[in-house]
């Protein structure tokens, strides 16, 4: 079984930043975590808000632990709302149910960890996610 490296990692988060600077997007904080949910590599872009650590890797985590992106646990949210609270309870508050967690997935298809954004819309913390799994020739997890 294949795992997330460090270099990996860190190879997401520069792609993803990378692409905010290109749309121009307000300071992004990028969390990478394992398949186990244990955090690889962090790192915030200066004038970043203090909650942005939370909120990247709980939608990080939110993705692990449901097995589909954080944008899929959104239209969860809006469908069931007392399921997603009670995710929430279970979890101990890690779980952030909207757009920007994504599942990173090997040649296999098997998941070996998750990446998660914020500081701008969440479409667009998605949309840095993605481009950084890409450039780290890995493959986003498909909902």
């Amino acid at each position: 079984m294949a795992t997330l490296t460090l270099e990996a990692a860190n190879s997401i988060i520069k792609a993803a930043l990378a692409r905010g600077a290109e749309l121009g997007l307000s300071p992004l904080t990028v969390g990478v975590l394992d398949a186990g949910g244990h955090l690889i590599a962090f790192q915030r872009q200066d004038n970043s808000s203090i909650l942005r650590f939370e909120i990247a890797t709980g939608k990080a985590y939110a993705a692990l632990g449901m097995g589909r992106s954080s944008r899929a646990l959104a239209a969860v949210a809006a469908e069931r709302p007392a399921f997603i609270n009670s995710l929430m309870a279970a979890s101990g508050g890690r779980v952030v149910p909207v757009p920007g967690g994504v599942l990173v997935k090997d040649g296999d298809g098997t998941t070996i960890g998750a990446v998660g954004i914020s500081g701008d819309t969440s479409d667009n913390d998605e949309d840095c996610a993605l481009a950084g799994i890409k450039a780290a020739g890995l493959a986003a997890g498909a909902d």
